[in-house]
């Protein structure tokens, strides 16, 4: 036997008898053989006891590669199962993933693991870590594993999906499981790790399969690192819109009446009907047209626009109405919109016509993709579509950017770029096949923008099926890329639609379709600004503007309602603590709320007319005439709470 491994450098070893990766490791170095995590044989994740015995390019990971993270967390991952199988013999496993958020393990038991357990089974893996016992790499029957876990019914059906008769796997002690690509050759190197929370997750991702126990966890090879991680996810938690939603009343979503169906309680009402007002008042200012459309439609318009055909998946299962037409449950206001453009003849003197509506959608997202208001499967889009003449697009292209940045700039949105979208060429099933249509499209999109003189990216096969688009990213509070706004050039569906306009020539031309959307769907924008503001939103926005707090109910309480009626009927959002608490919580619970303004009502204020102001925030407390305060709250509302 003689057979050549080829290094990342190019060099090459030769062997005449097998050998390990780890053994290969300090072959070429003696603390590369120390340092060594795993190994990457022909592009694949390998354990250090891996038997190399054919000509293979291999190179060796170490702590210092991105990839050994993996290595680490999938191990830390094993051992956590060897132990909480231990703990409670009669777990089942489902799924295991290891990446760079983490680690998770799927379980089930009867009475499943609860948070309040992470601490005893954190414990017993350190026990385990502490050994530092041998995780050996092993090939198994197939056959002998379907016997070990016959009584486990996620195992089981996970061993079906496996073609090999011989299974790749590994042991620790008596505990055995299959699945990992590579783990650390003992325990030992399992430092530093944590184990982090419990959540429900449907088997296979479906809400037909039973909910199983997701337990999530982290690891590194550093102290530091863990910290850092950590720090970072105490943040993370403390600008969820999911908690802050729950901890300030604004929404909730209750699986057993509709998963990724959201309930907006009154302020998380409040706060969505002064954004969509606000949107509205622009749009209408700038020449858009106010439209309803219905949130059902027959199927065939989605079979022209060729969603049926591209988006299918992503759509709920028509209705048959049982007289032969299928309704669709609409998950884009498109082909709404080309209604409303097709109902009357259209002239070059209508153009460029704005259409405008805050448009429902329903898409089908499968249940383990819904997250609080992010991913719903019922959302309300800031939607948008402009027919023009195609001497018309880059002017029309320039002023719906600039309407972006003014909104942008009354949220204090600052943190995005912008992202040119264009097609996967090779990509035929998702993209409208037309390159002329495309080649043109992308030119004038791109012309556009180095027309403004901007800075962009480009992206391949981040274009929608039916044109390029421009994205306009941004960075969440929680650091994820996002897409908040996007202009797409469209002339696939004017010609689909068979729209027309008569020109100045008296000849029917087709007019180019401009979408857009200014802060995406309501949903997923108010979940952004939640974690953005922390809760804490601007006084335009928050749902209560101001807390009035009587000293006294019975001394105080008139005087109370007189302020409350004089700030309400002046159009601001006021309510009155009358409840029967001390002063001191009242405060402390208006702060809670993070109400921007709290007034404190006492003898001096009612009978001087003034009002006791602390603003959010602050300790400070400020004694001013009431109309003195009228006054400062209705310019920070009108300046959208800018200190500029």
């Amino acid at each position: 036997m003689s057979f050549s491994i080829t290094l990342p450098d190019g060099s090459k070893k030769d062997f005449d008898s097998s050998i390990t990766v780890g053994k290969l490791a300090s072959s070429i170095a003696t603390s590369l053989g120390k340092a060594a995590v795993a190994g990457k044989v022909n592009g694949q994740l390998r354990p250090l006891d891996y038997v190399l015995d054919n000509d293979a390019e291999v190179a060796i990971l170490t702590d210092k590669d991105e990839e050994a993270l993996d290595v680490l967390r999938a191990s830390a991952a094993f051992v956590f199962e060897a132990v909480a199988k231990k703990l409670y013999p009669d777990l089942h496993f489902g799924e295991h993933v290891a990446d760079e958020g983490g680690f998770f393990v799927d379980t089930d038991k009867d009475d499943q693991i609860k948070v309040g357990e992470l601490p005893r089974l954190e414990k017993a893996m350190q026990k385990a870590v502490k050994s530092g016992e041998k995780i050996e790499f092993v090939q198994v029957a197939k056959s002998e594993l379907e016997e070990q876990f016959k009584d486990d019914p996620y195992k089981s059906e996970l061993l079906k999906k496996i073609d090999s008769e011989m299974v790749d796997a590994y042991r620790l002690g008596d505990f055995i499981d299959f699945g990992f690509e590579a783990l650390l050759p003992n325990t030992g190197k399992i430092k530093h790790f944590k184990l982090l929370s419990v959540a429900g997750a449907y088997w296979l991702g479906k809400s037909s399969n039973p909910m199983l126990q997701r337990i999530f966890g982290t690891a590194f090879f550093k102290q530091a690192a863990l910290d850092e991680d950590l720090k970072r996810r105490a943040e993370i938690k403390e600008r969820d819109h999911r908690t802050i939603g729950r901890d300030l009343d604004l929404f909730f979503v209750d699986p057993k009446v509709g998963a990724g169906l959201p309930y907006w309680m009154p302020k998380g009402a409040t706060i969505r009907r002064v954004v969509e007002r606000y949107i509205i008042d622009r749009e209408v200012g700038d020449g858009y047209k106010h439209v309803y459309t219905p949130v059902l439609m027959n199927l065939d318009a989605y079979k022209t626009s060729g969603h049926w055909a591209h988006y299918r998946d992503d759509m709920f299962p028509p209705m048959d109405m049982g007289d032969g037409e299928m309704l669709e449950l609409r998950p884009m206001n498109c082909p709404s919109h080309i209604q409303i453009y097709k109902h009357h003849i259209r002239s070059y003197r209508d153009l460029p016509l704005r259409v405008a509506e805050l448009g429902m959608m329903h898409r089908y997202e499968k249940s383990g993709a819904l997250s609080g208001l992010q991913r719903v499967r019922e959302m309300t889009l800031n939607d948008g579509h402009t027919f023009v003449e195609l001497d018309q697009v880059q002017s029309e292209f320039a002023k719906i950017l600039k309407l972006i940045m003014d909104v942008y700039r009354d949220f204090d949105i600052t943190d995005y770029y912008f992202r040119l979208s264009y097609r996967d060429p090779k990509n035929t099933d998702k993209y409208f096949a037309n390159d002329e249509m495309w080649e043109r499209s992308q030119k004038m999109l791109k012309g556009a923008m180095d027309d403004l003189g901007l800075d962009y990216v480009e992206a391949e096969g981040e274009a929608a099926f039916y044109g390029p688009k421009l994205d306009i990213q941004t960075k969440t509070a929680l650091g994820n890329d996002e897409t908040m706004s996007t202009i797409q050039l469209d002339f696939m569906l004017p010609e689909r639609f068979g729209l027309t306009y008569v020109g100045k020539d008296g000849e029917e031309h087709r007019p180019v379709m401009v979408h857009r959307g200014i802060v995406g769907t309501m949903e997923r924008f108010i979940a952004y600004l939640t974690e953005i503001y922390k809760g804490a939103f601007p006084t335009w926005l928050a749902p209560v503007q101001a807390e009035i707090i009587p000293v006294n109910n019975e001394a105080h309480g008139e005087y109370a309602e007189k302020v409350r009626q004089e700030l309400a009927k002046r159009g601001f959002r006021v309510e009155v603590d009358d409840r029967n608490e001390k002063m001191g919580y009242k405060i402390r619970e208006s702060q809670t709320q993070k109400v921007p303004y709290t007034l404190v009502l006492g003898d001096n204020e009612m009978n001087n007319g003034s009002v006791n102001v602390r603003r959010y925030g602050t300790d400070e407390e400020i004694s001013k005439s009431l109309d003195d305060f009228i006054n400062e709250i209705d310019a920070d509302v009108k300046s959208y709470s800018r200190e500029n």
